[in-house]
């Protein structure tokens, strides 16, 4: 092989995993996809203990958490957005639309943003949620485990052998990135990717 060709294929060999179509063409998506997946090693356990957490900007450790967390971190870390201070705000302002699954009668700050259901309520009043199909690299899927307990995940930029996007995800065992998601149902899609 020559030197411009085996130059121009290593070249394409360092090309990002995300195609450019899937993320909107400019890097949003592979930038999620990137700080979600930089969880993984860090956040090592499954936690799900109410914590009392700094306000905007607050966090369990990282080595911990749930689900949601693995979310939250890669959207702070991406983009500077803050689900805690969204989903509280609105919350706040509207409450009577989001799930009265914990008998709560108010806000809390520490937990409403940890809770899959309410994200999927912010992201379903602010015109985020997309037709369960047509899935792409840093959408957001959620599901129901066993058919109740929500769950959440970032479609990756790498497929499974059956050519299933694969998630970051906690299910239990740290960040981790799978296609166990799609053995879930309930499967709601997001697309959400700031400015």
């Amino acid at each position: 092989m020559d030197t411009t060709r085996r130059t121009y294929l290593t070249g394409l060999l360092a090309l990002p995993l995300v195609p450019t179509l899937a993320t909107g063409g400019d890097g949003r998506s592979a930038r999620l996809i990137t700080h979600a997946r930089q969880q993984i090693g860090v956040t090592t356990s499954y936690d799900a203990a109410y914590v009392a957490l700094e306000y905007p900007g607050g966090d369990v450790p990282r080595d911990r958490g749930v689900c949601i967390d693995v979310i939250i971190r890669a959207y702070r870390d991406a983009f500077a957005f803050d689900f805690q201070e969204h989903v509280h705000k609105d919350m706040a302002a509207n409450f009577s639309v989001y799930p009265k699954r914990w008998g709560r009668t108010r806000t809390d700050r520490n937990i409403d943003h940890r809770r899959v259901p309410n994200i999927e309520t912010w992201l379903e009043r602010h015109g985020h949620e997309q037709p369960a199909s047509n899935w792409q690299p840093g959408d957001l899927i959620t599901c129901r485990v066993g058919g109740t307990l929500p769950h959440i995940g970032i479609l990756s930029s790498r497929k499974d052998h059956r050519g299933r996007w694969k998630a970051i995800h906690n299910i239990g065992l740290g960040t981790l990135e799978d296609s166990r998601i799609w053995a879930y149902g309930d499967q709601r899609r997001f697309r959400f990717l700031p400015s």
